[in-house]
């Protein structure tokens, strides 16, 4: 089995972090949006702005807060994949996959650095 690299899953949480933050903007702002022009909803993507930083900087405990934030992102993509019709399905389904991809991201290396640190 091969061994999880403390650098290559910060690099993926951070990616997956702020592609999904740009998939928040874009999908409200411009490709799909609740109404045309633009919707309030944009402002959903202020709470991964709050944790960027701290991940940028690899802090365990914005991956600890990540990994608990991602859950609203992974269940709206959800919701929205099963309710709402093309393109927004779509984009609610690259949204579960990013939220996917940052979780495990996120948990993983917090269990790295957790190992590193007792051992």
């Amino acid at each position: 089995m091969p061994r999880l690299n403390p650098a290559w899953l910060s690099a993926a949480a951070s990616a997956s972090l702020i592609a999904l933050i740009l998939l928040g903007l874009a999908w409200e702002l411009w490709l799909a949006p609740l109404r045309p022009g633009g919707s309030w909803l944009v402002l959903k993507v202020l709470p991964l702005l709050a944790v960027l930083f701290g991940l940028l900087h690899g802090r365990p405990y914005s991956y600890k807060v990540t990994s608990l934030l991602v859950w609203l992102y992974f269940v709206e993509g959800v919701m929205r994949a099963m309710t709402e019709p093309y393109p927004s399905a779509g984009l609610a389904v690259l949204e579960v996959a990013l939220s996917l991809v940052l979780f495990l991201a996120s948990a993983f290396y917090i269990r790295l650095r957790a190992k590193a640190g007792s051992a």
